[in-house]
């Protein structure tokens, strides 16, 4: 137990800081896994004109 009693008001913004720390840590992790698939699938290359084409062992 605390010699000092939590004010009602530091108790509301931990919750919501809690709550924002939480979003930004999915978020984080849902571009990183975006990025992750998007960097390791080998099924498209670039052709010479930049539109990505399809390989040959995928048809």
């Amino acid at each position: 137990m605390s010699l000092i009693r939590k004010h009602e008001m530091h108790e509301r913004r931990f919750s919501r800081n809690l709550g924002v720390g939480l979003t930004l840590t999915a978020l984080i992790a849902i571009i990183f896994g975006l990025t992750m698939v998007k960097v390791t699938n080998d099924d498209f290359s670039l052709s010479g004109s930049g539109v990505p084409t399809q390989t040959e062992e995928a048809n």
